[in-house]
């Protein structure tokens, strides 16, 4: 392979592995991601769990569920959303571990400031 051609290969997936962590980064879709840690629930459950409202729990589902990180099924007249990759709760288990050891840096960072929620709770991910 030319080594532009691979170059642009590793930018590619470097570019892509940031657009997953946008995902992650949201504080709104992160709740949302440690509520379906557990179990699969409904919208209701998941505005319960994490605090927000309906309209923004839905908006950042369809997000989530656009990036394939959440399904969601239809159980009777209830739809249900969960985690599609079973490595989402791991991949989260592994943030907080790492953050037991790193949590006095992370919170005294000033490079990278605690994002400013978006109140319309629209996906930038895309």
């Amino acid at each position: 392979m030319p080594m532009i051609a691979q170059a642009n290969k590793v930018a590619n997936k470097v570019d892509l592995k940031a657009k997953l962590f946008r995902g992650f980064s949201d504080s709104s879709r992160l709740s949302i991601l440690n509520a379906l840690r557990v179990e699969p629930l409904t919208v209701n459950d998941i505005v319960e769990a994490t605090g927000l409202n309906q309209s923004n729990v839905s908006n950042h589902l369809s997000c989530l569920r656009c990036c394939d990180l959440v399904i969601r099924s239809q159980r009777g007249r209830y739809v249900y959303y969960q985690l599609a990759d079973a490595r989402v709760a791991k991949f989260l288990d592994l943030a907080d571990e790492l953050l037991a050891d790193v949590a006095k840096g992370v919170y005294e960072c000033t490079h990278y400031d605690l994002p400013k929620e978006a109140k319309n709770g629209k996906c930038n991910n895309h």
